[in-house]
C-alpha cells in the first residue's frame, strides 16, 4: 500500500484537530485556557522562559485532549455495550487529560501569581 504524500498527511491531522475541536466540549475549554493565558502573557510580558513552558504545556494537554478523543472514538467502535475493560480504557485516557491540565494550571499559576501579586 502506498503512502499519502506529505500534504495530505497534514490535511489528515488538521482534519482530526478540528473534528475533535467540534466535537470535544473539553477541546474548546482547553482552547478558551489557551486564549486566556496568551492574553495575561502578554498583559504582565512573561519571559522568553515562560512562553517557552506556556507553549509546552499548551501541546501537551491539547495533545492528550485528540488521544483521549481517539482512544474513546477506538474503544465505542470495538466495544458498543458496556464492559469493564472499556470503561477503564476511556477513564484512564480521561484521567491522563485531567491530571495534565491540572498539572499545567498549578505550573501557570506558579507563574502568574507572583505577577499579580507585583501589580498589588
Amino acid at each position: 500500500m502506498k503512502k499519502a504524500p506529505f500534504y495530505k498527511s497534514v490535511g489528515y491531522a488538521w482534519d482530526g484537530i478540528f473534528a475533535c475541536l467540534k466535537k470535544e466540549r473539553n477541546m474548546k475549554i482547553h482552547l478558551l485556557m489557551m486564549l486566556a493565558v496568551i492574553i495575561c502573557g502578554f498583559i504582565f510580558c512573561l519571559s522568553i522562559m515562560e512562553w517557552i513552558v506556556c507553549v509546552l504545556l499548551f501541546g501537551f494537554v491539547i495533545s492528550l485532549e485528540i488521544l483521549n478523543t481517539a482512544i474513546e472514538a477506538i474503544v465505542d467502535m470495538i466495544s458498543p455495550e458496556y464492559h469493564p475493560l472499556a470503561k477503564l480504557a476511556k477513564d484512564a485516557a480521561a484521567g491522563a487529560v485531567l491530571v495534565s491540565a491540572l498539572m499545567a494550571a498549578i505550573i501557570g499559576l506558579m507563574i502568574f501569581i507572583p505577577k499579580l501579586l507585583g501589580v498589588f
